[in-house]
């Protein structure tokens, strides 16, 4: 890709009448997903939009303004979080992502040391695919479940299932039909869509915005306005609301730290694709130990808020490619925006007050999205399944996490679903024989994006 082809380039920085619709427009691709992992997991909103804000400035600190990611909640760890809250609360779920956070800073520590062949041969595609569509089938329930349940209940809910059923359908449509910059939020208009016909079936409860908006209008100084607008999200810290040595264990450890493994992988086919998209290789410049390392780090910020882990979105990725607009500081400005809007308490009442049926009908479709994903990886990458290795593999990671199996070794201690998965995978992978097999046509890690006179000139720029 030629410069002159970037209307704004990495290190440019944009007028200011366009740098705030420049970066709303990344706000609005990374909202509905990154607000749809807490409603799931039963953490704050809120939070999550200020931890994915600052975690996203802290990446692009850690890699030197030179890669123009944004980073949200992750979906990988919905299952992992749920399960964690389940045995411990969302501290459990904290410790437990900061774990993840850590593995995160040991791997970009052994690429430094190492280089990447050995991440190459530890998660080829054979083993990497199965393990997403694990990620995604395991949480096929818990959608349906939202859609077709009224919440807390086990009870049939015809009406919540066809607001589910709406969502879903416009949540397709957006997809399909519509183009540019629209038709990289289909989540966002499923999610609003499904909103106002849930308001017109009457499921929605707006008593908390009712409540917001007559603060608000009650006021009568602009500090007062301030003072009721703005309101602090329910952070939950370490050694202020629990004490993380007294949660931690090796359940939460097994649970949690391996999905890191597999959001790893993700996170390099995400550098790949923006390497192509911007005609660099940020594999090499400013080199995939400090992205790693600056996505570990934005995780470690948000187990230390309350927040859901967070990674590299696709759907940024997406706006990127179609605006040609690369600026990391239009990426840092969506950050400050998202930072910003977690503190407002209308956004936040707003989104407590979103049907479980709305969420439930969109999730239908990213659950399949995420399962469907990992079966392109394995298309991309051509894995031959001729080859009885790689049929094993697959096979069994598939039924052992989809399955739900698990390892008990104590009674505090277990290894299971996508996590014990993951581990047999690696395991099979490494001790069958033919290892060069799992890597089909070996282009998952492998960037076609070549060094270019872009990164010269932000060396010379530094």
């Amino acid at each position: 890709m030629n410069k002159q082809e970037a209307v704004l380039d990495v290190r440019d920085v944009p007028a200011k009448s366009k740098w705030l619709v420049l970066s709303i427009q990344h706000l609005f691709a990374m909202f509905g997903a990154t607000i749809l992992v807490p409603f799931l997991t039963g953490l704050s909103p809120a939070v999550a939009l200020v931890s994915s804000g600052l975690g996203t400035l802290a990446y692009l600190l850690i890699t030197r303004g030179r890669i123009p990611a944004y980073l949200g909640s992750s979906f990988a760890f919905i299952g992992p979080v749920l399960a964690a809250s389940a045995a411990e609360g969302v501290p459990g779920a904290m410790v437990g992502s900061f774990m993840a956070g850590l593995v995160y800073g040991v791997v970009a520590l052994l690429i430094s040391i190492f280089g990447m062949k050995w991440l190459i041969n530890l998660l080829p595609p054979v083993v990497v695919g199965p393990v997403i569509i694990v990620i995604g089938l395991g949480l096929a329930s818990t959608a349906i479940d939202m859609a077709m349940y009224i919440p807390g209940t086990e009870n049939y809910s015809a009406t919540h299932f066809s607001v589910a059923f709406v969502t879903l359908a416009i949540t397709i449509i957006a997809s399909i039909f519509f183009k540019g910059f629209f038709g990289l939020i289909p989540i966002l208009i499923g999610i609003i869509g499904g909103y106002v016909f849930g308001m017109y079936q009457g499921i929605v409860d707006t008593t908390e915005i009712a409540a917001q908006w007559n603060e608000l209008t009650s006021v009568t100084s602009i500090g007062g306005f301030f003072t009721a607008l703005f309101q602090m999200p329910d952070f939950v810290v370490p050694y202020v609301h629990y004490n993380p040595l007294e949660v931690i264990n090796m359940e939460i450890v097994f649970l949690m730290a391996p999905i890191a493994l597999v959001t790893i992988a993700e996170h390099i086919g995400d550098q790949m694709v923006l390497s192509k998209v911007t005609g660099r290789n940020f594999l090499k410049n400013p080199g995939l130990n400090r992205s790693i390392l600056g996505d570990g780090t934005a995780t470690i910020i948000a187990s230390m808020l309350g927040g859901p882990p967070n990674t590299t979105y696709g759907e940024n990725i997406g706006v990127l490619a179609i605006t040609r607009v690369f600026s990391v500081f239009v990426i840092g400005g969506a950050a400050v925006l998202a930072t910003v809007f977690g503190f407002i308490g209308m956004i936040t009442a707003t989104i407590a007050s979103i049907p479980t049926a709305v969420m439930g009908g969109v999730s239908i479709l990213l659950f399949g999205i995420i399962a469907s994903s990992g079966l392109r990886m394995l298309i991309d990458n051509q894995v031959d399944f001729g080859e009885k290795r790689n049929l094993i593999i697959s096979s069994v990671i598939l039924v052992i996490g989809i399955g739900g199996a698990f390892i008990q070794l104590s009674d505090d201690i277990q290894i299971a679903g996508m996590a014990l998965s993951a581990f047999i995978g690696v395991a099979l992978n490494l001790a069958l024989p033919g290892k060069k097999k799992a890597h089909g046509n070996g282009n998952m890690f492998q960037s076609n994006a070549e060094e270019t006179e872009h990164n010269k000139n932000d060396d010379s720029a530094a």
